[in-house]
């Protein structure tokens, strides 16, 4: 008997059953109120296929993602929509934008859609609790956490094709929470759950800054770009299928070595380098002008402007800092518009 265990079985001790609420404000009380909203794309065309994340933008059935996310679909690929539940459907495309890395793609015949409030980036501060929600490697419904950790971070990503028509320019949150690839186009939602970014790229150590499509894993470096400039180009793909993008009408010298973005001295095939009647032309800049500031924020390439331009909306109003030979001026122009290809 006692080679058998005796006449007694051993139990051992456990937890009882508790109730499975969450607070709110919590991490896991802020993922049960948000994965609902978000969704997983698989993403075939020709050549390529991919997967990415989106989350619901309204109940007509819009749901917003990266442009490197459905790029794949090309022309007539399929793009279909995983739901946290596991329901699937098809989506069609409604725009896309390469420039801010952003498409709209739209399912229906889809009930009980639930929009993730959006919130405003503009209220985000370094340090703030975020959560990152995505199909990392495509495992959808994972969830991750972290902190803001900077603010107006000046990112390039893409440039695969060669020709700069794919390059994305985002003056970026930059955040802990894990972001790998398969996360794309997934939110970054605050303490009330609610959007306040699109995850966008990461800083991989052997791979450098870009769009989240490389193999590469979390090296708690990632970016997202900031809600305030998604929603008013995913409202600008929904109402007319294309972004508008803001621009001050000069070619730059994107050679240029020194610290500031230089104006160029002839555009290209030859045209003026500052477009005649355009924004700058208007305020008085001119060709060679090395651009140093906008709205008192130090710029450092040609890159970082097109960042800090592209932060704002046609019409608004900037203020240029500029150095022309030793002497340094300020100047005030109105953004115009360009719409995208």
């Amino acid at each position: 008997m006692e080679r058998n265990g005796g006449v007694t079985r051993i139990e051992l001790p456990q937890a009882g059953r508790e109730s499975t609420d969450r607070a709110p404000d919590s991490v896991a009380g802020i993922a049960a109120s948000a994965l609902p909203s978000v969704v997983t794309l698989h993403v075939s065309g020709d050549a390529e296929q991919g997967t990415g994340t989106g989350f619901v933008l309204d109940e007509q059935g819009h749901i917003l993602t990266n442009h490197h996310v459905v790029d794949p679909a090309g022309a007539s690929g399929d793009i279909s929509i995983t739901f946290s539940g596991g329901e699937t459907a098809k989506a069609t495309l409604v725009g896309k934008d390469s420039g801010y890395d952003l498409a709209v793609v739209k399912v229906t015949g889809v009930g009980g859609l639930k929009p993730l409030p959006l919130g405003n980036s503009d209220n985000v501060r370094v340090g703030d609790p975020v959560v990152a929600i995505g199909a990392p490697f495509d495992l959808q419904n994972t969830v991750t956490s972290g902190i803001i950790s900077a603010k107006e971070r000046p990112i390039t990503a893409g440039g695969e094709k060669g020709d700069g028509s794919d390059i994305s320019y985002v003056d970026a949150l930059q955040t802990d929470a894990p972001i790998n690839p398969g996360n794309s186009g997934g939110p970054l939602v605050d303490g009330k759950a609610r959007v306040i970014g699109i995850n966008s790229a990461i800083r991989a150590a052997d791979t450098g800054a870009g769009a989240d499509g490389a193999q590469a894993g979390s090296i708690g470096l990632g970016f997202a770009i900031p809600i305030n400039q998604g929603k008013r180009v995913a409202e600008e793909l929904i109402n007319t299928g294309k972004a508008t993008h803001p621009v001050i009408g000069v070619s730059l010298d994107m050679k240029f070595a020194g610290d500031g973005a230089r104006v160029g001295d002839k555009g290209q095939d030859d045209s003026p380098a500052v477009t005649p009647g355009g924004p700058a032309d208007k305020a008085g800049v001119e060709p060679g002008d090395v651009i140093t500031e906008v709205d008192g924020r130090r710029v450092h390439s040609g890159e970082e402007l097109i960042v800090k331009i592209r932060a704002h909306r046609p019409g608004d109003k900037l203020e240029l800092t500029l150095r022309r030979g030793g002497d340094e001026r300020t100047v005030t122009l109105v953004l115009g518009s360009a719409d995208s290809s």
